[in-house]
């Protein structure tokens, strides 16, 4: 079966940033671009129950309802972009297992993250975080342009410009993975972009002194930008014209992430499969991201 490059969508406004955000990708990507609606709701876990809860609308008007999302969809990304193959699916069931399985089958899933504003940062949906925590595929979470910005994408036709920022990796060094590094340098690659790779490092617990042994500090970040340059090497050979900078720096990496993300086109993370039943399986780094990034977020699961 052809892979896609698939979006879900729920009618908000996240969703068809998403799929704008989406259609881009799918034409750099030379993949058709599939629109995916699940058409059972989803009670929220506040919603009252007994009489004054609110009914759930019967099947066919709910089928309905996704069917209008899809065709308006459609209708948007076919004006904006003639040339692109645009699939629709409306898919029984629930959200969360419903774009799982639309996933299984994509290049690339997209979603909408829902933002609160610059100060508060996201909202990150439950929907979305549990799609991200059990999508074996990356995963990418697309905000809502907010009332003074431009979308990244070209209003009509072309393919997305190449001029909106670089391409920002945050890399693990004591345990890269070369699925994660792959998809950023392609990422770059496609879009004619710089990557910029952070990584935040911090002074081992017994070095304690800090600014106090600066001779060390000045010893263990020289020796900490090599080894990024050591596990950056091979990917420099193999993506010769890809202009690649390294920002080593003190401290977590989730803030520095965030800062990056103000300026970037695109953020890309790791997230190690975990297959247990409970728990959202997502770090902090990556939720800290996922909550505050002014730019897309893509999310890449690796053993």
């Amino acid at each position: 079966m052809t892979r896609t490059l698939t979006v879900g969508l729920d009618g908000s406004p996240e969703s068809l940033a998403a799929a704008d955000w989406a259609a881009g990708e799918a034409l750099l990507r030379d993949l058709p671009l599939r629109l995916v609606s699940a058409s059972d709701w989803q009670t929220p876990a506040y919603a009252p129950t007994g009489a004054l809860g609110a009914p759930t609308p019967p099947r066919d008007l709910r089928r309905a309802y996704a069917q209008r999302l899809l065709d308006e969809a459609r209708t948007r990304i076919t004006r904006r972009h003639p040339g692109l193959r645009v699939l629709d699916d409306e898919i029984p069931g629930l959200p969360v297992p419903a774009l799982l399985q639309a996933a299984e089958d994509a290049e690339l899933l997209v979603l909408g993250s829902r933002g609160l504003g610059k100060v508060t940062g996201f909202l990150l949906g439950s929907v979305s975080l549990a799609v991200l925590a059990g999508s074996e595929r990356p995963v990418v979470l697309v905000r809502a342009p907010g009332p003074d910005e431009t979308e990244r994408q070209e209003p009509s036709g072309g393919r997305p410009a190449a001029d909106h920022g670089d391409v920002v990796l945050g890399l693990d060094l004591y345990q890269p993975c070369d699925a994660v590094i792959g998809f950023a340098c392609e990422e770059a690659s496609r879009h004619a972009a710089r990557l910029r790779v952070v990584h935040g490092w911090a002074l081992p617990p017994y070095y304690y002194g800090g600014t106090l042994m600066p001779d060390l500090n000045k010893d263990m970040a020289t020796r900490v930008r090599s080894e990024v340059d050591d596990v950056l090497r091979p990917w420099r050979e193999r993506f010769p014209a890809l202009e690649v900078t390294t920002q080593v720096t003190v401290g977590g990496a989730g803030h520095h992430l965030v800062d990056a993300s103000h300026d970037a086109a695109l953020v890309v993370v790791g997230r190690r499969i975990r297959r247990a039943a409970v728990g959202t399986h997502v770090g902090p780094v990556t939720q800290a991201l996922l909550h505050h990034a002014a730019c897309p977020v893509a999310v890449v699961p690796h053993d």
